[in-house]
């Protein structure tokens, strides 16, 4: 990963570093504007989420642990929330999953229904791990918290990532 920085032309290396933050603004408006109102049984889809595991399957594990860190410092900063608890969500989320980042497999990581299973797993452990820390009612069942608060929100935020795998350009052949 190191060494794909250090030789990586300006202006993929720009592309690397600008273009994530150059996302992360809108998304972050919209999921804190506009996708609560989709909520269904209180589960929202998260599009900082599909966006950090896209990221994290190009560049790497180490990149998308980073920018787990960075992109959950920013939505606790910017939305109020415990400092640290969405910080913490995204980052093993990104570490997750960096683990499916793979040269040989990106393409079909990317352009087909595995994408939704990986943003599913990270799903799972961001909106878990997110709970757990955020959450005052520490009386409820583990297996409920599980379902209500992982599952639910981890299967429609892997639904709403089928689309990026239909938009998401496939790799042409010279």
């Amino acid at each position: 990963m190191i060494s794909n920085l250090i030789f990586t032309t300006g202006i993929e290396m720009k592309s690397q570093l600008i273009f994530p933050f150059l996302l992360f603004i809108p998304l972050l408006i919209l999921q804190t504007t506009v996708i609560p109102l989709f909520a269904f049984y209180n589960a929202i889809p998260d599009l900082i989420l599909i966006l950090l595991v896209f990221y994290a399957i190009n560049y790497g594990q180490l990149y998308g642990t980073v920018l787990g860190f960075v992109y959950g410092f920013l939505f606790d900063l910017i939305t109020g929330s415990l400092l640290g608890s969405a910080m913490l969500s995204k980052t093993m989320s990104g570490f997750i999953a960096g683990y499916f980042s793979n040269e040989n497999k990106r393409d079909i990581y990317l352009k087909s229904y595995m994408f939704s299973i990986i943003v599913l797993l990270c799903s799972i452990v961001d909106s878990i791990v997110y709970s757990f820390f955020s959450s005052a009612d520490l009386q409820r069942n583990f297996l409920l918290l599980f379902f209500e608060q992982g599952f639910l929100p981890g299967l429609y935020t892997a639904v709403i990532s089928m689309l990026v795998f239909i938009i998401y350009p496939a790799r042409r052949l010279t």
